[in-house]
């Protein structure tokens, strides 16, 4: 049986739970997954039960995860894999880690930040998560760099590997994986009604929603959630189905009225006048000017900056 231990970093908070994962998984050589912040005692733990190093995988560059990655590897002597981390071989979608009888495929799944990667081991059936799935809880996209709509394909990506467990970057192993995959789906999916429903009335600045999504939660998450909000009204204004006005912590959010084809008689999205597909059908004849006086609809929103801290 492959040996799986997990050493937990001792930097417990809102974001980490009871603190970072370390995965190291089997030995002699070993594969030491998010060594996790630069802790001395921490990563001196990791190394007593890793032994021989064979890789070093680190999911994401967030200062919970990467931190001790380098030094770690500098140490250990073994090669530091990831997707953008300064210092690492960068690693490419489906790019498989070998070392020892160890085979491990990195897949890219941004969303919980651009740089994600969830690590297969296909021989256990075995899903290494970092922050795309926790063990408990759900995952935090924060915009810009959080993007819900590249989130929610990386969640299906990985139901399609198929794994039994999972190892996530923080909290508890999942046993039932497929199962919390398609939980992680349905919750972002109600929360997506839950925002709607908030609008249904008018247009509504982000902290009003807040306040009637999350009524029941403690005021601490609120600014938290906001953000969360925010990834969801980002996902539905791409999709042409909400509108803003203003900018800042003024703005307003509202959704948007269906609207027809103005040739086809199709859905459009937003305030476009033509479909995607009349557009094409309009410029190839030679008449695009006369569609495209209305919003592209093809246009890709302007995300809000994500505030500093």
């Amino acid at each position: 049986m492959l040996r799986i231990v997990r050493v937990l970093a001792p930097n417990p908070d809102v974001y980490t739970l009871e603190g970072t994962n370390t995965w190291i998984v089997g030995e002699a050589p070993s594969v030491v997954i998010d060594p996790g912040p630069d802790i001395p005692a921490h990563l001196d733990e990791v190394a007593r039960i890793a032994g021989r190093v064979g890789a070093v995988l680190v999911t994401h560059d967030h200062p919970d995860h990467a931190p001790g990655a380098a030094a770690f590897a500098e140490a250990a002597r073994a090669p530091l894999f990831a997707f953008r981390l300064p210092g690492a071989e960068h690693l490419r979608d489906g790019q498989v880690v070998r070392t020892g009888d160890l085979e491990i495929a990195a897949i890219h799944t941004p969303g919980h930040s651009a740089d994600h990667v969830v690590f297969h081991l296909a021989s256990e059936a075995a899903l290494f998560t970092g922050d795309a799935v926790l063990g408990r809880g759900t995952s935090f996209i924060d915009p810009p760099e959080g993007d819900l709509v590249k989130y929610l394909r990386s969640l299906q990506r990985m139901q399609e590997l198929a794994p039994r467990t999972l190892y996530p970057g923080h909290g508890p192993v999942v046993m039932r994986a497929a199962e919390k995959l398609q939980e992680y789906l349905d919750h972002r999916a109600e929360r997506e009604r839950q925002v709607l429903a908030a609008l249904a009335d008018g247009p509504r600045p982000i902290a009003a929603i807040v306040e009637t999504i999350y009524v029941d939660y403690p005021p601490e998450v609120r600014p938290l959630a906001a953000r969360s909000v925010l990834a969801h009204l980002l996902k539905l204004q791409a999709e042409g189905r909400v509108e803003r006005s203003g900018t800042g912590e003024d703005a307003t959010w509202g959704t948007v009225v269906p609207r027809a084809c103005a040739r086809c008689g199709r859905p459009v999205k937003g305030r476009a006048r033509y479909c995607s597909t009349c557009s094409l059908v309009l410029l190839q004849e030679g008449t695009a000017t006369t569609a495209s006086t209305d919003t592209d609809p093809a246009a890709e929103p302007t995300p809000e900056p994500a505030p500093e801290g």
